[in-house]
């Protein structure tokens, strides 16, 4: 199972919008997460370190989090991964197919 968490230990239950882009020639590539009113800002956390995408491969980690203000209150979280290799573009697509697998998401290209 597949699991993005803001907090060690703490699953995020809100699925995210994700969108991709990648170098045409493969090289690099990046990842952007939307989360509408997540679990964490919900219940008021915001010692948000990261982002950590966890699965049975291990962990993969992006320090690039912030969160979205509307009249003083946080109401979202944007995060970017960025991939700089063919490896990483690649453990990263597989971390993405367990995660929609388990969260019943669909890829539409745009």
């Amino acid at each position: 199972m597949a699991e993005i968490q803001f907090i060690r230990g703490v699953n995020e239950e809100v699925v995210p919008d994700v969108r991709l882009t990648r170098a045409r020639d493969g090289s690099s590539g990046q990842a952007m997460f939307y989360f509408d009113n997540p679990k964490v800002v919900q219940e008021g956390n915001l010692e948000i370190t990261g982002m950590y995408m966890v699965d049975e491969e291990g962990e993969i980690v992006t320090r690039d989090v912030n969160a979205k203000f509307i009249n003083g209150q946080p109401v979202a979280i944007e995060a970017t991964y960025s991939m700089r290799s063919l490896e990483q573009w690649e453990r990263f697509i597989r971390f993405m197919d367990r995660y929609a697998a388990s969260h019943g998401l669909g890829f539409q290209k745009s």
